[in-house]
């Protein structure tokens, strides 16, 4: 996070504002760093003094290797695992054990069991035979994306779209000014500046005035942003915060499962999500990267309520003292619109056992017949979302992504672009937004279906995190998407094939970036 200082230059005393890392995060780094380091001085003890310990530790490293390639997970996923234990004996095997699972532990999944038991009531008989009714294939779209999520398909429900994070900024703060009942707010950074402190202000009104204001932030998204304790000084004002999954010094997979949301709910009327985060770059108050494009929306109508919901599991994931009835939270307002619409969450297993945006994308690409078109700000992904973006260009498909072209990661901008030139051979359209960084979520197809969210196409994103979207079919908003991406676009770089032209050191530099990442 920032804080403020003031220093003496050239004998005079100037203010400066300096980027720190808050006491209790570098402790539980330390602390992670230290196990790490100790299991693995353990181990390499017992095997130079204890005898036939080596052969334990062989046998030990040939059986993970076994159980990597016989896991569930993607192939492309397994591989730098399979490196690192193969090619660096005992710390390979070790790290797979402490970094390697995703999995939640037995007290979260018990509480998760029973938050997640509290369905949305209400039957989709009636939408999806209407979809189905339309267009077989997209019907079993929605089908299956309701079983992968557990949400419900929901019509009369006004979308607005806002293709910058002023725009919906400005909206956001306005219908959170008319809260009577509740707000939600769960984003994976939050940080102080002209955004934040607006919002706060309204929180702490509405606090105040009785009305139930709650907030969830990623421990580890706003490490650099809050303060150590910031859900305490919140409570203070009246404000009921939660980090999600506190960052506690342990060795295993608190880097994996963050909450990469960004939902707000207000009175279960209205709610927004998108892939603005509560920071001053996102709505191009201050610049780190050039111009910041980001998109977000606004749902009103019945479908706020997933929304809520997934707002709820978090929370109550996070604070064990809630023991919240769900349904107290449902309500919406009946709102007349054409087209239909999912809003859903994706994470890791077992709270979703298949990946359920990867799927979403999967049967946008197969099933397309004249377009298909993204934004993503990373271009990080396995050879079954290569394949398919490929299969889909060579059979005629208009496949286009627009990526930054400022980055603000380099090495995860050497991973993007390593893909470009397998990408264009096969006749996908590649952009890159000239003026900063595309951080918009977006993916469109033949004016009929798209989805928006948190969702990346890369692996933190579809493996990793909680993520959350909303799929929309045959809604008016769709046109405002697509009109945003074509406006985008146009202010963009199209690469042609021969333009990264890269010298045998920066090809091997690529080769083994693909090759770890999956990691990052």
């Amino acid at each position: 996070m920032k804080k403020k200082i003031v220093i003496n230059e050239y004998n005079k005393q100037v203010e400066r504002e300096i980027s720190y890392t808050p006491f209790r995060y570098i402790v539980a780094i330390f602390l992670v760093v230290l196990e790490t380091l100790a299991v693995i001085a353990v181990m390499t003890f017992l095997t130079m003094y204890i005898p036939y310990f080596y052969f334990a530790v062989v046998a030990t490293q040939i059986g993970v290797a076994i159980a990597i390639i016989n896991r569930k997970d993607n192939p492309d996923y397994k591989l730098p695992w399979l490196f690192f234990v193969m090619l660096i004996p005992i710390v390979g095997f070790m790290l797979y054990f402490m970094f390697y699972s995703r999995k939640l532990n037995k007290k979260q999944i018990k509480r998760l069991d029973k938050l997640t038991k509290q369905h949305v009531d209400k039957d989709d008989t009636t939408e999806l035979s209407e979809i189905s009714a339309g267009d077989a294939l997209i019907g079993s779209q929605a089908i299956m994306l309701n079983k992968l999520s557990d949400s419900h398909t929901y019509a009369n429900t006004d979308i607005r779209y806002y293709p910058l994070g002023e725009e919906l900024f400005a909206a956001m703060v306005d219908d959170l000014k008319k809260a009577e009942k509740f707000i939600f707010m769960e984003y994976f950074i939050i940080e102080g500046g002209l955004f934040w402190d607006t919002i706060l202000d309204v929180l702490m009104d509405k606090a105040a005035s009785g009305v139930e204001v709650r907030v969830v932030y990623d421990d580890i998204g706003c490490m650099m942003t809050l303060p150590g304790n910031y859900h305490k000084q919140l409570r203070k004002l009246g404000i009921k915060a939660v980090p999600f999954s506190r960052l506690r010094g342990q060795a295993n997979n608190e880097f994996n499962n963050r909450s990469h949301r960004k939902i707000t709910v207000i009175d279960g009327k209205v709610g927004y999500t998108g892939g603005v985060n509560i920071a001053d770059e996102y709505i191009n108050r201050i610049v780190k990267f050039g111009h910041w494009k980001d998109v977000g929306l606004r749902l009103q109508g019945e479908a706020v309520n997933e929304l809520t919901r997934l707002f709820l599991i978090d929370y109550g994931l996070n604070d064990k003292k809630a023991d919240d009835n769900f349904a107290d939270y449902y309500r919406y307002e009946q709102c007349e619109q054409d087209g239909y619409c999912i809003p859903f969450g994706d994470g890791p297993k077992p709270v979703y056992e298949r990946q359920v945006a990867k799927s979403v994308i999967l049967n946008m690409l197969n099933q397309a017949k004249r377009y298909v078109y993204i934004t993503t700000p990373y271009l990080i992904i396995d050879n079954e979302l290569i394949e398919a973006l490929e299969h889909a260009a060579i059979r005629g498909i208009d496949v286009r992504i627009i990526t930054p072209h400022i980055p603000d990661k380099k090495l995860v901008f050497l991973m993007t672009r390593s893909h470009y030139n397998r990408l264009m051979t096969a006749g996908v359209k590649i952009y890159e937004y000239e003026s900063g960084f595309v951080h918009a979520k977006t993916y469109i197809s033949d004016d009929e279906t798209a989805m928006v969210g948190t969702v990346n196409m890369d692996y933190r994103s579809l493996v990793h995190h909680f993520e959350n979207g909303v799929w929309i079919y045959k809604h008016a908003v769709i046109e405002d998407i697509k009109r945003d991406f074509l406006d985008t676009q146009e202010k963009s770089i199209k690469f042609e094939l021969g333009m990264l032209k890269e010298n045998l050191f920066q090809r091997f530099v690529r080769a083994m970036v693909k090759v770890f990442s999956p990691l990052f």
